[in-house]
């Protein structure tokens, strides 16, 4: 993948949401919810301040993230589907 997300923002992979419950029972495709934990695949260069001074990423690329669970735009990507979200979108590093 070639593109280089601007600013503050950041390409996420949204991982598999789980399709059994902790009881065994399999949750069928039309009832899973959206996922809200994914893996960092690029990261921005970081938000210039009004001062003009250049705040740096708190993530980094391979980390594993919490986000909201309507944050982000989805987009394809050489026949993948990705998430493009400001780093304020991220509730939490894992």
């Amino acid at each position: 993948m070639n593109v280089k997300p601007l600013a503050d923002r950041v390409i996420v992979k949204a991982l598999e949401a789980d399709t059994k419950t902790a009881g065994g029972i399999i949750i069928p495709d039309n009832a899973k919810e959206k996922p809200q934990k994914g893996k960092v695949v690029a990261v921005g260069p970081g938000k210039i301040s009004d001062n003009g001074e250049k705040i740096a990423m708190e993530v980094k690329k391979g980390d594993t993230i919490l986000y909201g669970k309507y944050s982000g735009t989805e987009v394809t990507i050489d026949s993948e589907d990705y998430l493009i979200m400001r780093e304020s979108d991220i509730l939490a590093v894992c």
